[in-house]
C-alpha cells in the first residue's frame, strides 16, 4: 500500500470496503487504528470502492445540500440546462438542515413538527441499512427535547447537526404477498421503492473515466412499516411488473 515502505512485499491494487460505513466501525475514535488504516488506504495508489469522496457523496447531508437553491446549477451552469435542473429538482422531497447552516425553510419544517405535523417528516442520521430513522411521536419527542423556542426564534441543539429532516414520501400502495427466503412473510397493503444503481470510475485528479447505469433494486414492505431496509428485515426484494 505504501510505496515508500520497504517491508511491503506485494502492492494492493484494489480496496473494497465491506465495512467502514458506520461510526461503530471506528471504535478507537479519530486518532484510532481504524482511522489510521482508512487514511493509509485513501492516500495509496490502490483503486478504492468507494473512495472517501464517493462514500461521503452518498450521505443524507450531501443529499440535503444538493437540494439547496443554487446547488444543482453548479453542475448544470449553462442557460440551456435550466430545464434539466428543474426536472431534477421536481423529483426532490423536502430536505432540511438541522445544523449551523439551517435556513428559514429548515426552521419552518421544525416548527411544523413541533406543531403536530410530525407525520409529514422523518429524522435521518448519516447511516444506511434501515433501522436508524425516527418517525411520528418519537420524532416530535426528539425535537421537543432538543429545540428551544423563544421570542428570538428556534435554537437547535448541537446534537441535531448530525441529522437531516426530510419530508416523508407516500407512494401508491397495492395488495401484495411478501416472500423472504422462499417463505411467505404475510399479505396486505404494501408500498415499493425503486432504486437505480450507477457505476463511476475516476482518476486520482477527478477525471471521470466511466459513468454508467448499473442496474436496479426494488424493495417492497407493508404499508404500515416505517423502515425499509432489506438486510435489516423490514422489506423484501421484488421484481418490477410493467404493463
Amino acid at each position: 500500500v505504501d510505496p515508500n515502505d520497504s517491508t511491503v512485499k506485494q502492492e494492493v491494487s484494489v480496496v473494497y470496503f465491506r465495512a467502514g460505513y458506520a461510526p461503530t466501525d471506528y471504535p478507537d475514535g479519530i486518532d484510532g487504528i481504524e482511522w489510521e488504516a482508512r487514511e493509509k488506504m485513501e492516500i495509496s495508489r490502490a483503486t478504492k470502492s468507494p473512495c472517501l469522496g464517493f462514500h461521503l457523496s452518498g450521505t443524507k447531508k450531501v443529499q440535503q445540500e444538493l437540494a439547496t437553491p443554487g446547488a444543482l446549477e453548479k453542475f448544470f451552469p449553462k442557460p440551456e440546462e435550466s430545464s434539466t435542473v428543474e426536472a431534477l429538482r421536481s423529483t426532490f422531497a423536502g430536505l432540511y438542515s438541522l445544523g449551523d447552516d439551517a435556513d428559514q425553510l429548515s426552521f419552518e419544517a421544525v416548527k411544523e413538527v413541533l406543531s403536530g405535523g410530525e407525520g409529514r417528516y422523518v429524522l435521518k442520521p448519516q447511516r444506511e441499512g434501515g433501522g436508524y430513522n425516527t418517525y411520528g411521536e418519537e420524532l416530535a419527542k426528539k425535537l421537543k427535547e432538543t429545540v428551544v423556542e423563544s421570542d428570538d426564534g428556534l435554537k437547535l441543539a448541537d446534537e441535531l447537526g448530525e441529522f437531516i429532516l426530510m419530508e416523508r414520501l407516500f407512494p401508491p400502495h397495492q395488495e401484495s404477498i411478501l416472500l423472504r427466503a422462499g417463505r411467505i412473510v404475510g399479505q396486505g397493503d404494501s408500498v415499493s421503492e425503486l432504486g437505480c444503481f450507477g457505476t463511476v470510475v475516476t482518476s486520482h485528479d477527478g477525471e471521470v473515466l466511466h459513468n454508467e447505469y448499473g442496474g436496479f433494486i426494488l424493495r417492497t414492505k407493508f404499508r404500515d412499516v416505517d423502515e425499509g431496509g432489506v438486510a435489516a428485515g423490514f422489506a423484501t426484494l421484488s421484481s418490477p411488473y410493467l404493463c
